[in-house]
Formats: structure tokens, sequence, C-alpha cells
């Protein structure tokens, strides 16, 4: 069964939207794929537009998701992140582009409803 790693970011308070998005999909997303490469089998980004236009405070601005095989392929991947040298090249390259303090990390438990295909409002 696979693992799923949800997590939400913020980018920092003086970048554009578009800078911000710009910067990590031509380069944060990068570090990603070099150093999740041995262990996951999904990296996907999810930047977040709200449907009303209008950017709160309390919002996030993408919501990452990675997936391993399994646990022991996730807690591999967890102990090669800590490792300083990696720890470090992550952490500088976070600065650059999220508000740090406000990242929250989650293991997702996921149930899902497969929606039968209907062409008319039930009565």
């Amino acid at each position: 069964m696979t693992v799923t790693v949800l997590t939400l970011l913020k980018r920092r308070a003086d970048m554009s939207k578009a800078d911000f998005i710009a910067y990590y999909e031509t380069h944060h997303r990068l570090i990603g794929e070099k150093v999740l490469g041995p262990w996951a089998i999904r990296y996907e980004r999810k930047h977040l537009h709200p449907i009303d236009g209008t950017d709160a405070d309390h919002d996030f601005d993408v919501a990452m998701e990675i997936e391993f095989a399994d646990e022991a392929a996730m807690s591999a991947c967890f102990a090669a992140l800590a490792e300083p040298e990696t720890r470090q090249i992550i952490t500088e390259d976070e600065e650059r582009l999220f508000d740090r303090p406000r990242m929250r990390v989650y293991r997702v438990e996921q149930h899902r409803s497969d929606m039968p295909q209907t062409t008319s409002l039930p009565a």
C-alpha cells in the first residue's frame, strides 16, 4: 500500500504568486526531484488559486504531495533528507521561497468515492 505525504506551503510575503510559481517550478522542483528521486514514486505540486480571487493571509499557496511505495521507502527518504548536507541545501532554498514557520506536513489517509456518471439531477 502506498503512503502519501501532503505538505501545505505559503510563499514569502514579499513574493508575488507568479514569481513564487515560476521559482518553484524552475528551481525548487529540481531540488525536490533530485533528493526525492531514489524513494518517491510521485512528486506533485498543486498550486492553489482561491475561487473568489481573494488571497487571504491564512491561505496556503501550494499543496505538495509525495507518494511512496511503502513505509520503508518513506522512512528511508526522511532519513536521507535529515542528513546535514541535504538538509542545508533544502533549507537554504526554502528560505528564498516559503514562509517556513507556516509549513504544515501531513500523512494522508485517503477515502475515495467512485461517482456514477449520471445525466440528470436526483429527484
